[in-house]
């Protein structure tokens, strides 16, 4: 083996061919050294300290102040266009007292920053901005007392400026750098450090501009897909036509004699072409993969969607069971909803860039989960974790599991093989589409009961739903894994258990109903890929739950908003219906006729952070039965607000990202393969869409614990749309999408 060779660790052979090199490259080796390469999530080591300070509970880890002054923060969590990178540095901001733009953040970067696990379910502020916050304020805690004992004064008699000084009662000043310059932050945090007063907050809950927007505003290197190496490769995999097929005569041979390819590389049914240009790359992949293939997986569900899940071995778990006797019933009603298997649409194609280089592997990946990346493409390549650093770079678009860790992965075996110059591998549109993991179709049945006093009497709920969760914690969790020799076993599907829950997310309704039984049927079969798309579960079991209750309030002939205070014990529920009413109108809507119609939706995500009401008038149009959203109106909770424009941003883009997902999105498939391959197939939300207005009432909750903003409205969005057509036209549709053709048949019209 050559020297060249020896440093990938990978045992491979190079043949000269054309002037591409073909190189074959085995896995087999490495697997003695797997087994110890695996995971090593964040352990909690401080259970008394807040959010992620759990388990990094060293404030050198957050926060460095160099003897000039220069701060420098450092955060686990990922910009992923949520604005998150904006609201933690406000949060930092505040509790150091210092102006945002004196501080240097850095986030998301295995070599550097906390591991904070995932960037995902609305845990960033609630679990990053905690720690931040109370990191700052245990530092500015330290710098106090440390000028205190130069004064000897008593430390509640200082303050801090503003700007990186502690204030004596007479004057003095001492600056943050000299401070620091004689202790050390490499100390544990604690748990109840003194926190700025919200009636002085200078930062936290202010517009601050976002940070991440210049780039994308101006043609800067916003995205991953932006990066340029000096002398990178441009790569792409040669495939089947989406996930759970493969090519089988793949024509290598010609892809190889084509100008500017560099290799060629195949390991069992994976691989791909590396060109000097990314244009020689593109044309390469085609001619190789001009070739029949085969499906190597179950024939799709054509004939019965989502419905087959109703059908296949399942897992029962009991959610919730409040059975209190009561059986007293006047009228019930029993329905079911469904949801088919979504696309995350994601704008930007996965693209990841990687570099072997001196015995180590550097990625650029825009997952959300950049901690177990690094750890995971370590165990598929064969290199400790340590030698393996990833650095969050953002993509255009994605809330979920889609292409991100894939193509990482990918770009790391290929790296491997060709040290020394970075390799730049982005997907297909085509095969974005086909080889994600979607977002889990879902099917809920609901009996609800109501009783002589038009109260629910008993509220019996299933849903049945694969796993929404499939992230690569070690090797076998990347579609590649499937893919080489010898292949990885798929890992087994797994719950995630409540209170977070997957499927059964929002199962568990917040109202106070008598005698709820609550299941979710667990089905670890999955006829597609799929893994976590925003919100999870909790999308369609707010939809169904929040259209149930409509049904109900229907038969008990009360107003929708009425039925769910008289079931809503929750103040700061009953606060966001009521806001969100009041600004909405709701007491002066126009009521249905035949095209015009308003609905409302209500859920707190997860039952555990944001609260959020909507409330929504639409319009049908009679001839093609779309459905045109002419205002909506949101009101939300999220405790204290980091950034109240980075909420509204959250909020406004659930909702219509909802929309899109409620009116308009569903992957479509023959027996062998995905169909839904370009925006002409799979349409989303155009612009022409958008509501005519969307306005966003923030609750003003100073000094309160974050909650998680990114996820609240998708349910509440879909479902107050699907209460509004109900209202329009009488006719309750129960399955997604609610597409003009299928609203076109509910409401009798042809052609």
């Amino acid at each position: 083996m050559s020297a060249r060779a020896k440093q990938t660790g990978l045992s491979r052979r190079q043949a000269l061919v054309g002037g591409g090199l073909l190189v074959a490259f085995s896995l087999s080796g490495l697997r003695p050294a797997l087994a110890v390469a695996g995971p090593k999530p964040p352990k909690v080591t401080r259970p008394d300290l807040p959010g992620s300070l759990k388990t990094n509970p060293v404030l050198d880890a957050w926060v460095r102040i160099d003897p000039d002054g220069a701060t420098t923060v450092y955060s686990g969590k990922a910009e992923l266009g949520q604005g998150i990178r904006t609201a933690l540095l406000q949060v930092i901001a505040e509790e150091l007292d210092l102006p945002p733009a004196t501080i240097r953040f850095i986030s998301a970067d295995t070599a550097h920053t906390p591991d904070e696990g995932l960037t995902a379910a609305s845990h960033s502020m609630k679990d990053g901005g905690t720690a931040l916050t109370n990191a700052g304020a245990n530092v500015r805690m330290i710098l106090t007392e440390a000028a205190a004992k130069q004064w000897r004064l008593p430390p509640e008699s200082l303050a801090t400026s503003g700007d990186g000084h502690v204030v004596a009662p007479d004057g003095r000043r001492l600056g943050y750098g000299l401070l620091a310059a004689s202790l050390s932050l490499h100390v544990e945090a604690v748990p109840n450090a003194p926190r700025r007063d919200p009636a002085h907050y200078r930062t936290l809950g202010k517009h601050l501009p976002r940070i991440d927007i210049p780039a994308k505003l101006t043609g800067g290197q916003a995205f991953v897909q932006d990066l340029r190496l000096p002398g990178m490769l441009h790569a792409r995999v040669v495939r089947g036509p989406s996930y759970g097929t493969r090519l089988t005569a793949p024509n290598l041979a010609a892809a190889r004699r084509m100008p500017g390819v560099v290799a060629v590389m195949q390991q069992g049914d994976f691989a791909a072409v590396v060109a000097e240009k990314e244009w020689q790359a593109i044309q390469a992949m085609r001619v190789a993969q001009d070739s029949p293939f085969e499906r190597t997986m179950p024939p799709l569900p054509v004939a019965d969607g989502p419905h087959r899940l109703q059908r296949l071995p399942h897992r029962e778990i009991v959610v919730l069971d409040t059975h209190d006797g009561r059986t007293a019933t006047a009228h019930t009603i029993r329905a079911t909803y469904s949801r088919p298997w979504l696309s995350h649409g994601s704008i930007g194609p996965s693209c990841s860039v990687a570099w072997a280089n001196n015995g180590g592997l550097t990625l650029w990946s825009h997952s959300q989960g950049i901690f177990d990346m690094h750890r995971a493409v370590a165990h598929l390549v064969g290199l400790p974790a340590e030698k393996v650093r990833c650095i969050h770079s953002p993509s255009a678009g994605c809330y979920g599991q889609n292409g991100a860790d894939d193509v990482t992965a990918e770009a790391g075996l290929i790296a491997m093989a060709l040290p020394g110059r970075p390799i730049r591998l982005q997907w297909m549109r085509e095969q974005e589409f086909g080889w994600e993991p979607c977002g889990a179709g879902m099917v809920t049945k609901v009996e609800a009961a109501l009783g002589p006093d038009n109260r629910v009497s008993h509220w019996t709920y299933e849903v049945w739903s694969n796993t929404h969760n499939t992230r690569p914690t070690d090797a076998a969790g990347y579609a590649v894994s499937r893919q080489v020799v010898p292949p990885y076993p798929e890992p087994a599907p797994q719950p995630i258990p409540m209170p977070e829950g997957d499927g059964d997310r929002n199962a568990n309704p917040l109202y106070a109903f008598a005698n709820m039984d609550v299941r979710y049927h667990f089905v670890s079969e999955m006829p597609l890929r799929v893994s976590a798309l925003r919100s999870l579960g909790g999308h369609l079991n707010v939809f169904s739950i929040e259209s149930m209750v409509d049904e109900l309030a229907l038969v008990a002939g009360a107003d929708p908003l009425d039925f769910r205070m008289a079931h809503m014990k929750d103040e700061r529920a009953r606060a966001a219906m009521q806001v969100g009413a009041d600004r909405f109108g709701w007491t002066r809507r126009p009521k249905g006729d035949g095209r015009r119609g308003c609905g409302m939706a209500f859920a707190q995500y997860k039952n555990l952070e944001a609260y959020c009401a909507v409330f929504m008038e639409i319009e049908v149009e009679r001839d093609t039965g779309a459905i045109a959203v002419r205002r909506v109106q949101a009101a939300v909770d999220v405790g204290q607000p980091a950034s109240p424009d980075g909420v509204r941003n959250q909020v406004e883009g659930g909702i219509i990202q909802s929309l899109s997902w409620v009116t308009t999105e569903a992957v479509t498939f023959d027996v062998g393969k995905r169909t839904t391959f370009d925006w002409g197939s799979y349409p989303i939300y155009r612009f022409r869409n958008v509501p005519g207005s969307i306005d966003v009432a923030i609750l003003d909750r100073p000094g309160q614990p974050f909650l998680g903003a990114g996820e609240t409205s998708q349910g509440p969005a879909s479902a107050a749309l699907a209460n509004a057509l109900a209202d329009a036209t009488g006719t309750r549709i129960r399955d997604m999408p609610l597409s003009p053709a299928k609203v076109k048949a509910a409401i009798g019209l042809t052609g």
